[in-house]
């Protein structure tokens, strides 16, 4: 018998987590976390209920991540610490969780293992076909699950982005062999399906970019998600190309360009990377400064130069600061006040939708009608959506 069993991340953002089980055997799809609601008070994170697994431990077979995003793995130390299995993985996916992991003391007692994109890999009596997908992220895959009932197709969270930063497209043929077998299942990104038409190429961002630093005459500031290896590579390549160094602020941010860095997901120009505390030594038209805090979060290193509370950077007159994201919802008063108080510091502010200075990472509707004609499927399990995306 074959059982499909959305864990999280079905009539909601967040806590992805797909149970494939054949028989005896069980594949974990993702393990990620959902930030609390405003009326959460007190709640850190949200996280799933693991209770069947467990129960089940000696069926799990191990856990496939498909991107390194937090709704996908930021769950995975809370799993672990009841549930020993293996994880399989991209390079860059890896890496994010070994730093997770390594807060929670659990890198050496956990089995890891590399997957290329376009590889096939078997997990206990599951073979799994691993294509490529773009997102806002590196090193995304979509998944074919062989199974004894048919092929479930998991796509991940995905878009079709014909010119993407890295060179790397949506893996188009290897979705279209799957739908050639037969596919049973598509378990596919519905975040964006009430958006017509397809999202915009990641460069569009970079010639913003390119658009504010002509006209800047002092130092420009941009604020960005963490994870989004693309968009930090543009910032540091314009920064470059304006004979600008770049200093890093955040801890999250810091980390994951360090890391992106050593793994080759990013280029960083010799000699373009300051240390923070060099920026006092340098004009203001030499000096970019990538930051954490694009969605007003009241700790984050932009919140807190907008409060005047940065103990090392100051919002200083005529800086200008580009918000490279749009509010996730439920955060707009928190990105729109962090604006009013750089403005009040006399900063010059860009952001959604004054500029194109973000695009999304997730299919339009014309991308997801592509998805389903490549991979004919049976049936449609829509995932990464609230009840209003569902049911569209």
């Amino acid at each position: 018998m074959l059982r499909v069993i959305p864990l999280g991340g079905v009539a909601e953002i967040g806590k992805n987590m797909t149970i494939v089980e054949q028989d005896d055997d069980i594949l974990i799809v993702d393990c990620g976390l959902m930030f609390p609601e405003n009326d959460m008070l007190g709640v850190d994170i949200v996280i799933n209920d693991f209770r069947y697994l467990i129960e089940r431990a000696d069926k799990v077979r191990g856990v496939i991540l498909t991107h390194g995003h937090e709704d996908h793995i930021g769950a995975l130390p809370y799993l672990l610490r009841d549930l020993n299995v293996p994880i399989w993985g991209t390079r860059l996916t890896l890496g994010l969780v070994d730093a997770k992991l390594s807060e929670w003391g659990l890198v050496d007692q956990t089995t890891k293992h590399l997957i290329e994109a376009g590889e096939t890999v078997t997990i206990g009596p599951f073979t799994i076909d691993t294509m490529h997908v773009g997102h806002s992220i590196p090193d995304g895959i979509g998944l074919g699950i062989h199974t004894e009932q048919g092929i479930i197709v998991h796509t991940g969270d995905f878009k079709f982005d014909p010119t993407p930063v890295d060179g790397r497209m949506t893996d188009f043929a290897g979705f279209e062999r799957l739908g050639d077998q037969g596919v049973l299942l598509l378990i596919t990104d519905t975040t964006n399906v009430e958006r017509p038409g397809y999202v915009p190429s990641e460069r569009i961002v970079g010639q913003t970019f390119y658009d504010v630093f002509r006209r800047a005459e002092r130092r420009v500031i941009i604020a960005t998600f963490a994870s989004n290896i693309h968009r930090i590579q543009q910032a540091i390549q314009v920064s470059a190309d304006f004979g600008r160094k770049v200093a890093i602020l955040g801890r999250s941010m810091a980390a994951n360009t360090d890391m992106a860095s050593q793994l080759g997901y990013l280029d960083v120009p010799a000699d373009t990377r300051i240390a923070v505390p060099e920026i006092d030594f340098l004009a203001g038209n030499q000096v970019t400064i990538l930051t954490t805090g694009s969605q007003g979060e009241p700790m984050s290193a932009l919140s807190l130069m907008a409060s005047e509370e940065h103990k090392k950077v100051q919002i200083q007159p005529g800086d200008t600061v580009i918000i490279s994201a749009t509010p996730i919802p439920g955060n707009e008063d928190l990105v729109n006040r962090t604006i009013n108080h750089l403005i009040r510091l006399g900063a010059d502010v860009v952001y959604h939708p004054l500029a194109p200075v973000h695009v999304s990472g997730h299919a339009y509707q014309d991308e997801q009608k592509m998805m389903y004609n490549l991979v004919r499927p049976r049936f449609v399990l829509p995932f990464h959506g609230e009840r209003r995306h569902v049911a569209r």
